[in-house]
């Protein structure tokens, strides 16, 4: 993976983390929220991004060996498995609050978002 690419994804899993505290401590302590089921959609997500795009990474080298290759597609499948396993984990066996989930499941997308305009924004064209 190139140095430049790395830097986007933690930068986005920074922004990631500034928004899901910033939920956190604006409506954690509210009745708007479950705090738990929010930082726990957002560990979701960022831990599923995470493994997606080193996934990817490995799979999209340019000039990758076939063992690399190998591994990235075995690091998506497992990813992919373990997606499903804890998303159907978490809506079948625990009580979380869905509204609250999926807001803290959507914070990467927003940060996704606000890295994309950051780049545009600073970046000389």
């Amino acid at each position: 993976m190139e140095p430049a690419a790395k830097k986007t994804i933690l930068r986005i899993e920074l922004w990631h983390v500034i928004l899901l505290l910033g939920l956190v401590a604006t409506l954690g302590g509210t009745q708007i929220v479950e705090p738990t089921a929010l930082v726990i959609g957002g560990v979701f997500m960022g831990v599923n991004f995470l493994l997606l795009s080193f996934g990817v990474a490995l799979v999209l080298t340019p000039l990758a060996g076939k063992g690399r290759v190998k591994a990235g597609v075995g690091l998506l499948v497992l990813k992919i498995l373990i997606f499903l396993g804890l998303l159907s984990a978490v809506f079948f066996h625990f009580e979380f609050d869905a509204i609250s989930f999926a807001l803290g499941f959507s914070t990467l997308l927003i940060a996704i978002v606000i890295e994309a305009v950051r780049r545009s924004v600073t970046s000389p064209t």
